[in-house]
């Protein structure tokens, strides 16, 4: 089946959707009209049903098209900003022989991509955008980074963007129906069916166009340019999710951001232990789905082996030296990360710091402050107190404590008090200035001593929480630390303890 055939097709089941929405609701004001003039009892039920089933079909599409796209992401650079980007760009074009792109935004994704304004039933573009995300150019070369353009560019030479914007359109249409319909499940499983294979055949034209993107792609940066362009997209996708997850979610408690968001990342990419965890991501078997946008990689590349090599100069330097200043770049792109309410409301701070309240505030702070609230509602003391929670261990009361704990929010797991109190036990060394959480970029953050010795009290938690008599021990050693009787932790003054 050819890719034009398929696109004709996929167009004819966008229409047919609309049509099969129109049935519906002619059915439904049909039966009302019908019920108007020659009233059937036996048919109220189904015309309010038919009735309910058109209005969510109505509100579904009237919600779609009511959505909007929002701002732009990223940064718009101009030819003043970036005047080698834009002129890379405007050679590429001519190359792939089609128009430039009349705005280039750099964006925090490890994408590139492009759009293009359209009007007259999406006959006639009216702006074409590009988008290039700054974590591939960090990884990429110039080479690369050229095919990877040339792939963009290769989009617009094939009209994929007119064919594209109306497709998703269409996709977010039809998911948004099946959505609206999950009381009426009969009907649901008619539009899920219908929208199964219009996504299976506008799917496939989506495959068939990045193929042939690719051509464009190693007619201007070669087999080899474009083939390893794909592995590291592949390879920079996974460390940028890793990154995501495991440094940039801490943005924002205790009240910091990170100053360097793509120094950070290129940190994390330079690090021996994680290069090696990311190749063994990187190296997993794909999932491939009918309902994929893009072919999988090893589809791609064998692909790419069977293109003509062209002649070319190679150029092995960095992407970001198709920039200005990469720095500059990195700070305004990091800038449009962030609403205005959290460039007020976030102070920026260097990674070790932001690791080291990060944690802290995420992992210790919540276990002190709910075990000294825990404690006091067990011993029923006034207000809350740390040792409140070691005297109820003391009396023997753990299960009264932990289903105090449990009421707080927290999962009611094996060993549940021992995790909690290890935690809060980390929290006052902390406090005391006599740990401190150290960022790695080879793992999770480490609680360190002054020393570099690694903090290890989960095992100690553990005997605590299981032996009442344990506790005079953990007086004395917390005493030593200077910890006092009555320290009560931070943001547990309003708490509220119910008198015993």
């Amino acid at each position: 089946m050819t890719t034009a055939f398929r696109a004709v097709l996929a167009f004819s089941l966008l229409g047919g959707f609309y049509v099969l929405v129109g049935g519906f609701v002619a059915a439904a004001v049909a039966l009302d009209v019908l019920l108007i003039v020659d009233f059937h009892t036996g048919l109220v039920k189904f015309a309010v049903v038919l009735s309910l089933v058109a209005v969510a079909l109505v509100r579904a599409l009237i919600m779609v098209s009511r959505r909007q796209d929002g701002g732009q992401p990223g940064v718009a650079v101009t030819r003043e900003h970036e005047p080698v980007l834009w002129q890379t760009v405007e050679d590429l074009a001519r190359r792939v022989r089609t128009a430039p792109p009349d705005e280039i935004r750099l964006v925090p994704d490890v994408n590139a991509a492009v759009a293009e304004d359209t009007r007259f039933l999406r006959l006639r573009a009216t702006g074409r955008r590009m988008y290039i995300g700054l974590p591939l150019m960090q990884t990429l070369t110039v080479d690369e980074m050229r095919a990877v353009l040339g792939h963009e560019l290769g989009h617009y030479s094939g009209a994929h963007t007119r064919l594209g914007a109306p497709v998703y359109r269409g996709r977010v249409s039809l998911i948004a129906t099946v959505q609206s319909l999950h009381r009426h499940p009969f009907v649901q499983r008619i539009f899920t069916w219908y929208a199964r294979l219009y996504l299976r055949v506008s799917q496939a034209v989506s495959r068939r166009q990045e193929l042939e993107a690719d051509a464009f792609a190693v007619a201007i940066g070669g087999r080899l340019a474009m083939a390893e362009a794909l592995r590291k997209i592949h390879y920079t996708a996974a460390a940028w999710e890793l990154y995501s997850d495991a440094y940039l979610s801490m943005a924002g408690t205790g009240g910091y951001r990170p100053a360097a968001v793509f120094g950070g990342f290129q940190s994390l990419l330079n690090d021996p232990a994680r290069q090696a965890e990311l190749a063994k991501l990187a190296e997993r078997p794909e999932q491939t789905s009918p309902y994929d946008s893009h072919p999988g990689l090893a589809e791609r590349l064998a692909a790419v082996e069977r293109l003509p090599e062209p002649d070319l100069v190679p150029d092995p330097r960095s992407a970001l030296m198709l920039l200005r200043d990469a720095d500059v770049a990195a700070n305004a792109v990091e800038e449009s990360m962030w609403t205005p309410q959290a460039l007020a409301a976030l102070r920026p701070v260097s990674w070790d710091e932001l690791v080291s309240r990060g944690v802290y505030a995420g992992r210790n702070a919540e276990a002190l402050a709910d075990l000294a609230v825990a404690g006091a509602r067990v011993v029923g003391a006034s207000r809350p107190y740390l040792d409140a929670a070691f005297e109820a261990i003391a009396r023997g009361r753990q299960a009264e404590l932990e289903e105090r704990l449990r009421e707080l929010g927290w999962t009611a797991d094996e060993g549940l008090l021992a995790r909690v109190l290890g935690a809060a036990l980390e929290g006052l060394l902390i406090e005391h200035g006599q740990a401190r959480w150290t960022l790695s970029w080879s793992g999770p953050a480490r609680l360190l001593y002054d020393d570099g010795e690694e903090v290890a009290l989960s095992g100690y938690a553990a005997q605590v929480a299981a032996d009442p008599a344990a506790v005079a021990g953990l007086r004395a050693w917390l005493g030593d630390l200077g910890v006092r009787h009555d320290y009560v932790p931070a943001g547990t003054e309003q708490a509220e303890v119910p008198a015993a």
